[in-house]
């Protein structure tokens, strides 16, 4: 079966891109000038960097149409949330909230003195914080219940002198003659055999606060307050103390939004430094040091005009789009070294516009592939159901577009002013007019900086030991048999290993990992973790229709569906509330008849004023109960695996119950949401970069065979990726899916340039053709995956998950990439192509011309 070729935009496109090339080479000062009053123009945008940050956990980090998201709406109308009654198991969302953790430091039980009497004192001089001169304290902005502050009983229970704390039983004890939960105030607790606490390393304490709109600035000034008096009292000699306020999650990203700018000016700094190092010549006329300088300095640009016009058009900024500049920094790195590569293989003595047309004509192809696919892919992404993922997508998809343009004008007219200098046989950095031959007479320091220009004198070209070494050296050893084997071999071992690793991927995120490493969220979230993971989040379970509780037969296939909730492994049995057993128990008490429907609704006001709390839980419509909710307790929810572990649990229980509809939600659920998503959106966006890629290389890459490869490369690369994520202890999640899925992106490259080097050359052998592409662009490809492995290095001492993460993956995919590219694409193109038919042609004719 013969290779058809695709080529029905390559050729039409080669040609426009080589008049570019020319008008580039005749006028480069408009294609240079431009671009920099265009990006001083749209960078103005930065000024509205602060009003544009949005870092909204739930708004940026959640799928938008999340199945918590719909459930809490349901909580939200059916059980509305009494101000005057607080409740912590029963609210729907965070509200306004100050938390710390204190631990006793040594081997202490906090529960003792002197470690307790530090904690009763801090516990003091917060209740003592004020506002507006001391006339608005604790006491006035408290949430309440019965009209008193909701106050942290634990240390009621400990203080009171009716009960020795020998005494205190876990999780459950009894103040008051109501029942406490202390298991998610009291950490590294140590029990007796009658569950009574012998000691405690930690203990938890929550201040509430009225989630009102008329208290809000006051319930914020108030959180400032406390976030600086525990600044100030993190440590004593007896207690380490850990602290947390609703805002402060917010506030920490907030604050750090901007912090990828050091990080990538130093990026910067490391590009150009060993772009320059890379583009050095020993030869005073041919040295690209400024070109080097210039090629960075484009995709700086380019960051400057996207970010500038993004900005000002109102595109919230999220942290995640830090990370865009160091992608933005490694495209327009190789898209510089692939067009260097390719004015050095052009005649040095034909005119610059001409060198320009044949550079424009080989190189701006392949980039425009890359390009392209890069753009569409992020344009798609702005469908993700993250709004992080849609801000991240269009920053990106607008920079590749600005950083392609700025490629092909910006830094093609530097590299065009530099031909004209070269032409003139000109230093590269004074500018002073150079002899071509060296003098006998001078010393060799002065040969080497003061003479210049020379030029292979066989090709016209210009000399490179770098392409040299893929042309003479690397790219015939890699096309001796005996070595395709062994790439092959070490080929299937790669993708044994990656597949492998795919099957270990683990799931999960951990939100304090968007906060700085040494931030008190993430102190707090650790301490939480360490001390209090024994008991998880308590859980609504909400039958969510009409329901005949009066009715005895009904009653206990509900009551069955929730002992199958009790019956988890991670759910306490002993630990759960129900409005519905305690409203029998009533009954009975009362020898009411509780199977009539009529006394059934009668008696419950009276139920709810003995127990208010209940009244929260029951949803009376008419002269039916339209919804009610019931409590479990959770265990053991030690990491984000268990958390999802939790909630595909719950969430199948819930679907098995068969006397109901029921619904499950805790206001975490709402961020546990993405676990279901983020596997689908990482499939689905691999797929369409697959897709796009596929179209876009069948329309401009000349031949079939190619084009699949360059697609099928995506797939090998994102196993690699994946597999080797596992393997580095990388989880997926939707920070980790948005850095995999643009890194993703970047293979195509390297793929996609070689094998357009490949298919586009004239050798008649394919062995040949792969020499000549190595000989092309193996240089480049190394100089670019090398250039931004080191930018992005510096990412690696972020104190921030997010960049430390893009840094793996980065590095994952610039490194398999390359060695797709410079091994195993090569050879595999060599073994499993066939021939176009103009080779065909061009075979024939040389076989004719050497019989005669």
């Amino acid at each position: 079966m013969g290779c058809r070729r695709t080529d029905c935009l390559s050729k039409p496109l080669s040609g426009l891109f080589e008049k570019l090339g020319f008008a580039v080479g005749s006028s480069p000062l408009y294609f240079f000038v431009i671009p920099i009053v265009l990006s001083a123009a749209l960078g103005g945008g930065f000024v509205f960097l602060k009003d544009r940050e949005d870092n909204d956990l739930e708004r940026q980090f959640t799928p938008r149409k999340g199945p918590s998201k719909v459930t809490r709406a349901f909580v939200q109308k059916n059980f509305p949330y009494d101000a005057s009654m607080f409740s912590e198991d029963r609210q729907y969302d965070r509200g306004n909230f100050a938390s710390l953790i204190a631990v006793s430091t040594g081997s202490c039980n906090i529960l003792e003195n002197p470690s307790f009497e530090d904690v009763i004192r801090l516990n003091d001089k917060i209740l003592n914080i004020t506002l507006d001169n001391g006339t608005l304290g604790f006491k006035d902005l408290c949430a309440k219940v019965n009209g008193e502050c909701f106050s942290n009983v634990i240390l009621e229970i400990i203080s009171s002198n009716e009960t020795h704390r020998a005494n205190i039983t876990y999780p459950k004890h009894t103040h008051r003659s109501s029942s406490v939960f202390l298991g998610s105030v009291l950490g590294g607790v140590l029990t007796d055999a009658s569950g009574s606490v012998r000691s405690a390393q930690a203990i938890k304490l929550v201040y509430y606060l009225e989630n009102q709109e008329s208290s809000a600035e006051a319930a914020t000034l108030w959180l400032r307050e406390f976030k600086e008096l525990l600044s100030d009292e993190a440590h004593s000699k007896h207690i380490d103390v850990s602290y947390y306020t609703s805002k402060s999650k917010q506030e920490e990203i907030d604050s750090h939004t901007t912090d990828g700018f050091p990080l990538f000016l130093i990026t910067y700094a490391c590009a150009i430094t060993f772009s320059v190092i890379s583009c050095m010549r020993l030869d005073s006329v041919r040295n690209k040091v400024w070109v080097a300088v210039f090629g960075v300095l484009s995709s700086g640009l380019a960051v400057l005009s996207s970010f500038g016009l993004l900005l000002y058009i109102g595109v919230p900024f999220v942290i995640t789009v830090a990370n865009s500049p160091f992608l933005i920094l490694g495209i327009g790195l190789n898209n510089m070294f692939i067009l260097v590569s390719d004015w050095q293989h052009t005649h040095v003595n034909d005119p610059v516009p001409k060198r320009m047309a044949h550079t424009y004509k080989e190189a701006i192809m392949s980039i425009t592939i890359t390009a392209l696919t890069d753009v569409l892919k992020f344009f798609i992404g702005v469908m993700s159901d993250f709004p992080s993922v849609q801000s991240f997508c269009l920053y990106t998809s607008t920079s590749i577009i600005f950083c392609y343009i700025y490629t092909i004008t910006f830094f093609g007219a530097l590299l065009a002013l530099n031909g004209r200098r070269e032409a003139s046989n000109r230093h590269w950095f004074t500018c002073m007019k150079l002899p071509t031959e060296a003098a006998d007479h001078r010393s060799d320091i002065y040969n080497i900086c003061c003479v210049g220009g020379d030029y292979d004198k066989n090709t016209g070209a210009e000399r490179s030991l770098k392409s040299n070494f893929f042309k003479n050296y690397y790219g015939p050893f890699l096309m001796q048999t005996w070595v395709k084997a062994v790439v092959i071999i070490l080929y299937v071992a790669y993708l044994g290993t990656s597949i492998y690793g795919c099957f270990q991927v683990q799931q999960g995120i951990e939100l304090y990992d968007l906060a700085a490493d040494d931030s008190h969220v993430t102190k707090f979230n650790k301490k939480y973790r360490q001390y209090f993971s024994e008991y998880g989040p308590s859980v609504m379970v909400i039958v969510s229709e009409p329901f005949p509780y009066w009715d005895k037969m009904h009653r206990e296939e509900l009551q069955m569906c929730l002992g199958e909730f009790k019956a988890l492994d991670f759910v306490d049995e002993d630990v759960y509330s129900s409005w519905l057993d305690s409203y029998m128990l009533y009954g009975q008490g009362r020898h009411l008849n509780l199977e009539d429907k009529g006394v059934f609704l009668r008696n419950l006001s009276d139920f709810f004023e003995l127990f208010p709390l209940f009244r929260q839980d029951v949803n009376i419509t008419g002269d039916d109960i339209y919804a009610s909710r019931f409590f479990i307790q959770t265990i053991n929810i030690t990491d984000a695996k268990t958390e999802l572990y939790m909630l595909d649990g719950l969430k199948s229980t819930a679907g098995k119950c068969r006397a109901s509809s029921l619904l499950v939600y805790n206001q975490d659920f709402i961020f546990y949401d993405q676990y279901d998503v983020v596997v689908k959106s990482t499939i689905k966006n691999v797929g369409v970069i697959t897709a796009v890629m596929l179209v876009v290389s069948l329309l401009l890459i000349p031949d079939l065979f190619c084009s699949l490869w360059v697609t099928c490369s995506i797939g090998s690369v994102t196993a690699g990726v994946t597999g080797f994520m596992a393997l580095w202890d990388i989880t997926l999640d939707s920070i980790s899916m948005i850095i995999f899925t643009v890194c993703i992106g970047f293979t195509v490259d390297f793929s996609a340039h070689m094998s357009y080097a490949f298919v586009t050359s004239k050798k008649l052998r394919s062995n040949d053709k792969a020499v000549e592409a190595l000989s092309n662009l193996g240089y480049p490809i190394f100089q670019g995956a090398l250039s931004t492995i080191l930018g992005v290095s510096v990412l690696a001492t972020s104190e921030f998950h997010t960049f430390r993460t893009f840094f793996k993956i980065f590095f994952l995919v610039v490194f398999i990439g390359m060695v797709h590219g410079l091994c195993f694409i090569p050879v595999t193109l060599t073994m499993f192509t066939c021939p176009s038919e103009e080779d065909k042609e061009d075979r024939e004719e040389a076989t004719k011309s050497s019989r005669l």
